[in-house]
């Protein structure tokens, strides 16, 4: 699987006093997002880093297209963009129950081995899980 969507309500405390999402906050939704996509294959970020690999972001970047506001139920939706090799490519897209895009985003990722503190290859698990 190399998409996978959540869905959920914005709550008040995500907002400013216009009841429009901070922009710091989808950073939080594109994390969130990746980790449900890794759930989706059977892996746990938790069970992850117990085998001594983390995936700190080293690049991110939103445009942000129409406001989320209080209350609204947003789906983002997570795109493996290519084959994970050192680093992991995310394309994302945030829209509103309209189905009005309102935020596309991208992320990179790299697999680094907590012991050695260095950059690792993809583990061979979730290329399987991705038929790679």
């Amino acid at each position: 699987m190399r998409t996978n969507e959540i869905s959920f309500r914005i709550r008040y405390s995500e907002t400013d006093q216009m009841g429009v999402v901070y922009h710091g906050n989808y950073a939080q939704y594109l994390e969130l997002a990746r980790v449900e996509w890794l759930r989706s294959l059977g892996i746990s970020y938790k069970s992850m880093e117990e085998g001594g690999i983390m995936l700190p972001v080293i690049s991110l970047s939103i445009n942000y297209l129409k406001p989320a506001l209080y209350d609204d139920l947003i789906t983002v939706k997570v795109i493996l963009t290519k084959k994970p090799a050192v680093r992991i490519e995310f394309d994302y897209e945030i829209t509103n129950e309209s189905g009005e895009l309102l935020a596309t985003a991208n992320t990179v990722l790299v697999f680094m081995d907590m012991k050695r503190k260095r950059p690792t290859k993809c583990p061979k698990i979730l290329l399987d899980k991705l038929n790679y």
